[in-house]
């Protein structure tokens, strides 16, 4: 309310005596540190911390997209897929060299042994529809002991 009344008569005043007299500032044109209720030095200092709290947020986030590309990089190098410039100008950006989160790295590690695990002998046969390993072993467990239940009959042996 006082608001309105004050805009209302100091408008009709600054008109009637045109604007001659001291001029105060009004609530719209205060410096920004006395909108923030602060002085000039805290409002720098202030400035200042925001400024450093932004550069570290984004060196985070630097860090983090080199991560990210450097898993991008390890899977193309793996399935033999073309490089993409992108990945390495960020990885570039952060240093060169990237250090992989614990997550990341187990998860890289388990893919590894799953696929050498599926490049062994064991793991081609495993892929072959409509077979048991359990009995193939049970049948080869028995064939040896048959085997040697005859070498002890056989007299020439």
């Amino acid at each position: 309310m006082a608001f309105m009344v004050k805009s209302m008569v100091g408008g009709q005043l600054k008109n009637l005596t045109g604007g001659l007299g001291g001029e105060e500032k009004s609530e719209g044109e205060k410096s920004p540190a006395e909108a923030q209720g602060m002085t000039r030095e805290e409002y720098e200092e202030y400035q200042r911390q925001l400024v450093e709290e932004k550069m570290e947020r984004d060196a985070q986030f630097a860090q983090r997209k080199a991560e990210r590309a450097t898993v991008r990089s390890h899977f193309r190098d793996k399935y033999r897929l073309p490089k993409n410039e992108t990945d390495d100008n960020q990885i570039q950006l952060v240093g060169g060299d990237v250090e992989l989160p614990k997550e990341l790295a187990k998860m890289i590690e388990q893919d590894n042994e799953e696929e050498e695990e599926k490049n062994s002998v064991i793991g081609q046969l495993s892929n072959i529809q409509n077979l048991d390993l359990d009995s193939l072993k049970d049948k080869a467990s028995a064939t040896l002991e048959d085997l040697k239940q005859s070498a002890e009959k056989c007299t020439v042996m």
